[in-house]
């Protein structure tokens, strides 16, 4: 069964900085892109982040480049996140999923997510 732990949000201040994590279970996860989506309060989902299986390319979405960087590790089978230069706009639960799941639009979170806080 494949399983998606996400943990590191939290409330953070604007300009403030925080590192998510996302453990997997049940899947080869050397083999997969992943990739990290967002949903803010009231809005839908929103793609943010994605990673080829062995770390060459990456890519993000307009609203986080620079700020933004993604990272995984396929020793210990874990996804990372390192946010920069936090927002207000950056608030939202933020899920992490494979790259082939995410990008259909027919897909929703199965995982927890973990909650950013982005607030003075």
């Amino acid at each position: 069964e494949v399983q998606l732990v996400e943990s590191g949000g939290g409330l953070v201040q604007p300009g403030g900085s925080l590192r998510l994590s996302c453990a997997a279970s049940g899947f080869t996860f050397r083999s997969y892109a992943m990739s990290w989506v967002r949903q803010a309060p009231g809005k839908g989902l929103e793609w943010v982040s994605r990673i080829s299986p062995g770390s060459v390319t990456t890519g993000y979405a307009d609203s986080v480049k620079g700020r933004f960087t993604i990272s995984r590790d396929n020793a210990k089978n874990t996804l990372y996140l390192q946010m920069n230069s936090l927002k207000p706009e950056d608030t939202a639960v933020y899920y992490c999923a494979k790259w082939a799941d995410s990008s259909d639009t027919r897909w929703s979170p199965t995982s927890q997510g973990t909650q950013v806080t982005v607030s003075s």
